[in-house]
């Protein structure tokens, strides 16, 4: 299998939306941009955050598996993706790719 490479690449926050429908909370996202991980075997790396992992399992898997160009033709390099995690208020993009 291949490894993957996992980085984050933005992180953007949306003030009104977190003003208008979010509870107060103490802690956030402790993600930064530039900040990688290594997927090994298809594997979650140690201290990803579990709700972004939820968001690009399945892409890194098909990657760690040699398999790739999503949506016939999706990314410029057809062995990677940009996903963002699920959080609406502030969300991840992270860029993956397979490694040779």
């Amino acid at each position: 299998m291949l490894k993957v490479k996992i980085t984050a690449i933005r992180k953007t926050e949306y003030p009104d939306l977190m003003a208008r429908y979010e509870n107060p909370i103490e802690h956030t996202c402790d993600v930064a941009v530039g900040q990688t991980w290594i997927s090994v075997d298809g594997q979650c790396p140690a201290g990803m955050c579990p709700a972004a992992w939820a968001s690009m399992r399945e892409f890194v898997e098909s990657l760690a598996q040699g398999k790739g160009n999503f949506y016939d033709g999706w990314m410029q390099n057809p062995m990677s993706a940009m996903i963002s995690c699920n959080d609406g208020f502030r969300p991840v993009s992270f860029y993956i790719e397979a490694m040779e």
